[in-house]
């Protein structure tokens, strides 16, 4: 069997694997990389309409927006993922068309390939952690990966090779809920190690623990409140933008938190899917809702009523890397107000108007710009976890970039890690 990197190792975006020999072909994600008008999966057009199964690990674009290809260049098959996840993909398409005509470009597919999408839901035929056959000499186990609703991990058998792919994994969620790798299917952990795992490893030799990020992130909150300033928080649609409103709400009584209404129609389908949520979850979610102090905006005008208001608050705007004239919007009322800050919590595309504002400071003015990660994904503390979990042959760590990846593969090596590889796109694994 051969690991082919379509797309994700060595680098953050583009999440897109090729499991294959010649007779079977997997293809783990197919996402795209938010640089420029977007780069693509390496994919072949020739293995395309041989693959036995696609598989999905959740919506967000830099393992999704990319799925139309596959049905251009000929599958015909059906994507395995989440009902949730598929829920999710209309919002994420629109908004991935929208980039990139904002970007004077156009899509390398056209409406008709992402019509043509069909989906089988793994939790519809089989629970968490039981085998599913989801195509000729391909069974798939899986469970829930703390990162969005609806994301998972997955255990492939191939003709006798067993594989893992976390996904995009954190256990440190504040709303969601991730099945550890105890809960893999039994014989599994400890027992029949895998023979290659695709693991998250995004933020490389990055050791700290959300409660430190946490502590960190409300102290500078705090601080800017205190000075009467106001904060802006960019947060996708999707994911950590939930968590972060829930964990501020609580962390800050009596401050007014100002969300863009998208965000908190997003607590709908969690509160309908109480199985991916953490026990207490939901309650907290219905307080947020049910407080007068969380004000949604969804007009221009709304959002001026809210900046008028003149009092310290937290503003969400759904985007995280503040590619949108909404979120610049808010930044230039903040720094015109002269009190604000922004406080980006994830990743940041090269070029994106949010790493421009870090890597040049004097560019926002009288509001200033600071990175204070939010965890959705996993560091090298994290990581080694896993790997002691089901001790796989060899592994592959994604999701972050090349030198970074070297670097996490030396240190974890020389804890007697073995099998460890730091690949990048284009190249491949036999296993």
């Amino acid at each position: 069997m051969q690991l082919d990197i379509w797309g994700g190792a060595g680098e953050h975006g583009r999440s897109s694997y090729l499991l294959h020999n010649d007779r079977i072909g997997v293809l783990l994600d197919c996402g795209v990389k938010k640089t420029g008008a977007g780069q693509y999966p390496l994919v072949d057009p020739n293995v395309i309409p041989r693959l036995n199964a696609v598989f999905l690990s959740h919506a967000h674009e830099d393992h999704s927006m990319a799925l139309p290809l596959l049905y251009k260049h000929g599958y015909r098959g059906v994507v395995w993922t989440t009902r949730a996840t598929a829920q999710q993909l209309d919002t994420y398409f629109a908004s991935w068309k929208k980039y990139v005509r904002g970007q004077s470009a156009e899509l390398p597919y056209g409406d008709e390939h992402v019509e043509a999408i069909r989906f089988a839901y793994l939790e519809e035929a089989g629970a968490s952690g039981e085998w599913i056959g989801a195509a000729p000499h391909v069974k798939v186990s899986w469970g829930r990966s703390g990162h969005l609703v609806g994301s998972v991990w997955l255990m492939l058998e191939l003709e006798g090779k067993r594989v893992f792919f976390s996904g995009d994994y954190s256990s440190e969620s504040v709303l969601l809920a991730a099945d550890g790798p105890e809960a893999l299917p039994p014989g599994t952990a400890g027992h029949q190690p895998a023979d290659l795992a695709v693991i998250d490893a995004a933020y490389g030799m990055d050791a700290e623990a959300q409660p430190v990020l946490l502590e960190r992130l409300g102290a500078r909150i705090g601080q800017a409140l205190a000075q009467g300033g106001s904060v802006l928080l960019p947060v996708p649609a999707f994911g950590r933008g939930q968590d972060m409103l829930v964990w501020a709400r609580e962390r800050f009584p009596g401050v007014p938190l100002v969300a863009e209404r998208e965000l908190l129609q997003a607590f709908g389908p969690m509160l309908d899917r109480p199985e991916w949520l953490k026990s207490g979850a939901a309650e907290r979610i219905r307080r947020c809702l049910e407080d007068p102090r969380v004000v949604a905006v969804a007009t221009d005008a709304e959002r001026e009523q809210a900046l008028a208001a003149g009092r310290s608050a937290l503003y969400f705007t759904a985007d995280g890397m503040m590619q949108s004239e909404r979120a610049q919007w808010y930044f230039r009322r903040l720094a015109a107000a002269g009190n604000g800050c922004v406080i980006l919590t994830g990743h940041l595309a090269a070029g994106s108007f949010g790493q421009r504002l870090l890597d040049e400071p004097q560019a926002g003015g009288d509001c200033s710009a600071e990175a204070i990660r939010y965890k959705v994904h996993q560091g090298v503390a994290d990581v080694r976890r896993m790997l002691r979990a089901f001790g796989s042959r060899q592994s592959v760590p994604v999701h972050t970039g090349r030198s970074a990846t070297d670097a996490l593969c030396a240190a974890l090596a020389a804890e007697g890690f073995a099998g460890l590889h730091s690949l990048g796109p284009g190249e491949a694994l036999r296993f």
